[in-house]
């Protein structure tokens, strides 16, 4: 099906992350990054229309030399982000990369941070996963390997911090565990009990010394790739994110790893993987490309998959069936970054580094809860609607 859709240019401001805070209010994080492009890091708030407009409310640009916000999650009122502060400090071992911004219509003012990484100035780590548990007490925070378990909106550490061999891309929450996907395997963590925070001020900048009275996180479970998938060797997860209202729903992305024998390189395929997380069994694998997957997005509602391809196109599956329900060729120049669906499911923006936000309205038949049962309702009354034309008129004409 054909949705609407509306490009927005942004010059100079290369998109990586984005957030809807409600129906209509938009954060996105972009810039230059920690290179002397002359490219300014910023945060910018938007107002997106019904008639796919996005008027820009107010802007806050971070200090020289710090990064851009590459990763960012809301829970509804503030926005938390990764940002790798300046090489100064990075140098000193201080890195405030976790940092936490409220927004108050449409303004945009700085809250706190909290350092959870140790960067060096010529390293390219950076907060790549920042996830909010589903009541917004809990803040999971990851680099290339190590991960760190908030509490929101204190930023306190929750739990002893993790270090796992292969690299992280994703994390999840369900109401009890921690779901974290690396490139090889999914590592599911008991969550530990704890209680939301009031905020304090860190007392030293820089990572934390974690105090070993801290929980630690418990891995009750490893899934390894599906051998349908080639497993480890074959293919490796980029994304994994819980069903919004049914927890027990998972859903993954693997990409292919091209096979380069004989000097010939096979393409990357993406798939998207629909779990049961009671029995971990899969239910539904789609293949939805012959390029990676860069981002991907789940409703709230719980009916859409939203993903963008490093062919430069962004799609639309259903949640239910993994079918396709629509898909934008070449919404972007460069691959999408960045997908943020509002909180109602009737908008998906969808950002890339080629300074632009593309802004897609979702139909009421296409956020149905399920458009493989629509469109299959759709051919049985046509497939009827023949049969009774041919019936009534074979008589006549000699059929």
């Amino acid at each position: 099906m054909r949705v609407a859709h509306t490009s927005h240019a942004l010059p100079a401001f290369p998109v990586y992350s984005s957030a809807f805070l409600s129906q209509n209010e938009l954060v996105v994080g972009g810039g230059g990054g920690a290179t002397k492009s002359g490219i300014k890091n910023k945060l910018k708030s938007f107002k997106v229309g019904k008639d796919r407009s996005a008027e820009q409310l107010d802007e806050l640009e971070l200090a020289i030399g710090e990064d851009a916000p590459m990763s960012m999650a809301t829970d509804g009122t503030t926005v938390v982000c990764g940002v790798n502060s300046a090489p100064e400090l990075l140098e000193k071992g201080e890195n405030e990369n976790c940092r936490v911004f409220k927004v108050d219509d449409g303004k945009l003012s700085f809250l706190r941070t909290q350092g959870t990484l140790s960067v060096k100035p010529d390293d390219l780590d950076y907060q790549k996963v920042t996830v909010l548990s589903p009541d917004g007490y809990l803040l999971a925070v990851a680099g290339p390997n190590d991960l760190s378990l908030l509490l929101y909106p204190s930023l306190m550490p929750a739990a002893q911090s993790l270090k796992v061999d292969k690299e992280i891309y994703d994390a999840t929450f369900t109401k009890s565990t921690l779901i974290v996907a690396t490139t090889a395997e999914l590592r599911v963590y008991t969550l530990p009990e704890t209680k939301s925070a009031s905020p304090s001020k860190p007392k030293k900048k820089g990572k934390q010394k974690v105090s070993t009275s801290l929980p630690s996180l418990v891995c009750e479970r490893v899934i390894d790739i599906p051998s349908s998938l080639g497993g480890s060797s074959g293919s490796s997860f980029r994304a994994a994110k819980i069903h919004p209202t049914l927890g027990t729903i998972l859903y993954t992305v693997a990409n292919t790893i091209p096979n380069r024998s004989r000097g010939k390189s096979t393409a990357r395929q993406a798939h998207v993987l629909k779990w049961n997380t009671e029995n971990w069994t899969v239910e539904k694998i789609r293949k939805v490309g012959d390029r990676g997957i860069t981002c991907f997005s789940v409703s709230p509602d719980g009916n859409l998959l939203g993903y963008g391809s490093s062919d430069l196109s962004v799609g639309l599956l259903d949640a239910a069936t993994l079918n396709p329900v629509s898909t934008i060729l070449k919404a972007h120049e460069f691959p999408p970054t960045t997908l943020a669906f509002n909180t109602d499911s009737s908008v998906l923006v969808s950002g890339s580094a080629d300074n632009s936000i593309r802004v897609i309205n979702l139909p009421d038949q296409v956020r149905g809860s399920n458009w493989g049962f629509f469109m299959l309702i759709i051919l049985t009354l046509i497939v009827l609607l023949l049969a009774y034309t041919y019936q009534r008129y074979s008589n006549t004409f000699g059929w």
